[in-house]
C-alpha cells in the first residue's frame, strides 16, 4: 500500500463519510449545509456539484473561519475521488468543526450516478 492511501485510510478512520444519495436527498429538500468543492480550481471551472462553493485543499485551513465561521455548521466536503476531501475533513475536525463530512466517492461518484452539475458561470451541465 501506497503511504497516501495509508495516510488517506487513517483519515478515514476518524471522519465519517456520506454517500451520494444522502446528498443529492439534502440539496433536494434544500436542507441548511454547506456543500465545499475542495479540488483545484481547475477542476472547479470544468464542472462542480450545482450548488457547492469552492475553497481547494490548499487553502481550506486558512480561509474557513471566514468562509463558514461556524464550528457546528453540517459541512460536506468533496473533490474528485474522496482521497482529498476525507484529508481535508479530519484537518477541519482538528480546527473544531465537529460536523464536518466527506462524500464517499467524491465529483466522479456524483457524475456517474447522473445527478446535475453545473459550470463555473452557473450553467447546468447534462452528465
Amino acid at each position: 500500500m501506497s503511504r497516501f492511501r495509508a495516510l488517506v485510510d487513517d483519515a478515514k478512520s476518524r471522519i465519517q463519510e456520506v454517500s451520494r444519495e444522502e446528498v443529492k436527498q439534502k440539496l433536494d429538500t434544500r436542507e441548511p449545509f454547506y456543500l465545499v468543492d475542495v479540488r483545484e480550481e481547475s477542476n472547479w471551472s470544468e464542472g462542480h456539484i450545482a450548488g457547492a462553493s469552492h475553497l481547494n485543499k490548499g487553502i481550506i485551513e486558512l480561509k474557513i473561519e471566514h468562509e463558514i465561521p461556524d464550528a457546528q455548521a453540517e459541512i460536506v466536503l468533496y473533490c474528485g475521488g474522496g482521497s482529498r476531501a476525507a484529508l481535508a475533513a479530519e484537518s477541519l475536525q482538528r480546527m473544531g468543526y465537529n460536523n464536518v463530512k466527506s462524500l464517499r466517492g467524491g465529483f466522479r461518484g456524483w457524475k456517474d450516478a447522473g445527478y446535475p452539475t453545473e459550470l463555473r458561470q452557473g450553467k447546468s451541465e447534462e452528465v
